[in-house]
């Protein structure tokens, strides 16, 4: 039995406009994320995550932000894609463990909803994904307001 994990990043500016999607689930905002795609940054924290731990490569390379067929894309069907791309490679999602980096709006309430639609969209337990949520303290790009980050680790293993 072989067992990796990997890392993932990601963060996008706040825009106008757009809607606030977070683990595939519509957070109330005035304002979303800007990007490409619906700019899920807690999704592509866990997709580049998934990817490193498989030694798979990153989310740019499987979906480029010059393709235009991502544009606008539900981030939850791309995970969908990279989890079948594991498991064709013999992988096993076992655990993914994120935080979520937000002065506003406040994400506690949608935390259950976040992890069952991540774990869904995995096909794993919800008890396997976790999701936490932690401010910038007034400093930075996210205490400052000015976007929000996540970081993910995965584990994934093969036999």
């Amino acid at each position: 039995m072989t067992s990796r994990a990997g890392i993932g990043w990601d963060s996008h500016r706040f825009e106008e406009g757009r809607t606030l999607v977070l683990g595939g689930v519509e957070v109330p905002s005035e304002q979303g994320l800007a990007g490409h795609s619906d700019a899920d940054v807690l999704t592509h924290a866990v997709i580049d995550a998934l990817l490193g731990a498989a030694g798979l490569g990153d989310i740019g390379q499987h979906f480029p932000d010059t393709d235009e067929r991502y544009a606008g894309a539900d981030s939850l069907a791309l995970l969908s894609e990279v989890c079948t791309f594991l498991e064709d490679h013999g992988w096993t999602v076992r655990h993914v463990d994120a935080t979520i980096l937000c002065e506003e709006p406040k994400l506690a309430p949608h935390r259950d909803e976040m992890r069952t639609r991540l774990s869904r969209t995995i096909g794993c337990r919800a008890l396997e994904v976790n999701v936490k949520f932690t401010t910038g303290e007034g400093m930075g790009f996210v205490g400052r307001g000015e976007g929000i980050g996540a970081l993910a680790v995965a584990t994934v293993e093969r036999a």
